[in-house]
């Protein structure tokens, strides 16, 4: 059987140790051949490919990115879109699909997976906010990257007795803003779950001052405040109908030097999170998902999503898992709340 394999969404580490898993045990195992699409669903769309054996996989363990590339491509909002992909499928010999992403990417797979497409799943990213699996890999490596930088800003912070603000992804889940905030000590973490009091936010930080010590205070880009709306970049808007945000941050500051009177300045980490080698536990969470989802194309268990459930790998349906986004729970978010200001 000939394989394919793609990478599509926003990268992140891991996404190499997915694809390396998949073809060390399909080949010698199974006897599968791969080949590898490019940039995501443009790569069935359009026809681009890339082998994929053994040597091609070699070193890509600490390696982060993806080498198959990646985009933000919707074939269903191209009028042939779904039919140029099967064709090509076709003309390439590729009798089975293995789709690594989010929840977009993973949209497309399901819905291909209806139309008869022969597709398996594998859950990637930094959000953590896929439903069916309890972490998806290259999470813990973004939670890392933002807790060190936060880390590194409580002490410039209280030498310069600012209020600093990290605004870190996070669209519509604060699973990394959480995370970081409270490995790291943040003084206020604020989530798109819990929509936020701007008056709460400037007294925790004027009681951080009254201890001599400057706050920090970390963001998720979609988090949003009780009397507004998101804060825009601009009005673009991606393949999937996605608004691209920011601008959180910076509207943080601009309150709290015009209520309390104190500095504040804003760290924006962007795509710093998706960046560089993975942490072992994403390495170990790729691979183990990559091993599980050529298991399941030996299987011909079609139209299922590797997941993590505990310390199992499971598959769960594709459909159930991009049915909503999963989104931190407002109870979890009040125990973080305890240590504020």
């Amino acid at each position: 059987m000939r394989v394919g394999v793609l990478t599509g969404g926003g990268d992140c580490p891991g996404l190499n140790a997915v694809i390396r898993a998949i073809v060390r045990k399909g080949i010698p195992e199974y006897g599968f051949s791969f080949l590898g699409f490019r940039d995501g669903w443009r790569g069935p769309l359009d026809g681009l490919t890339r082998p994929l054996d053994i040597p091609a996989v070699r070193g890509l363990l600490p390696r982060g990115g993806t080498i198959l590339g990646s985009s933000r491509t919707n074939p269903f909002a191209i009028e042939d879109g779904v039919d140029r992909i099967r064709t090509n499928l076709m003309n390439f010999g590729v009798e089975a699909l293995i789709a690594i992403g989010g929840e977009d990417t993973l949209g497309v797979a399901a819905k291909l997976h209806e139309v008869g497409v022969n597709v398996v799943g594998v859950p990637k990213t930094i959000d953590n906010d896929l439903s069916g699996t309890d972490y998806t890999f290259g999470f813990d490596t973004a939670v890392n990257i933002a807790m060190e930088a936060i880390d590194r800003l409580h002490t410039t912070a209280e030498s310069h007795h600012r209020a600093l603000i990290v605004e870190v992804m996070g669209r519509h889940a604060g699973w990394i803003a959480l995370h970081s905030g409270m490995a790291a000590g943040a003084n206020a973490i604020l989530i798109p779950e819990v929509r936020f009091d701007i008056a709460q936010v400037c007294k925790w930080v004027e009681s951080r001052f009254r201890l001599d010590y400057a706050p920090i205070i970390v963001v998720a880009e979609g988090a949003r405040p009780k009397d507004g709306d998101e804060v825009l970049l601009t009005g673009e808007k991606d393949a999937f109908g996605h608004v691209r945000l920011g601008g959180i941050g910076d509207y943080l500051a601009r309150e709290i030097e015009a209520r309390t009177g104190k500095e504040a300045r804003t760290t924006v980490l962007g795509h710093v999170q998706r960046g560089g080698t993975p942490t072992a536990f994403d390495r170990w969470l790729a691979t183990r998902f990559g091993l599980h989802a050529i298991d399941a194309v030996h299987q011909g268990t079609w139209g299922m999503m590797t997941a993590l459930r505990g310390t199992d790998i499971v598959t769960v349906p594709l459909l159930e898992a991009t049915k909503e986004p999963k989104l931190v729970d407002p109870a979890l978010y009040a125990e973080a709340e305890v240590f504020f200001g």
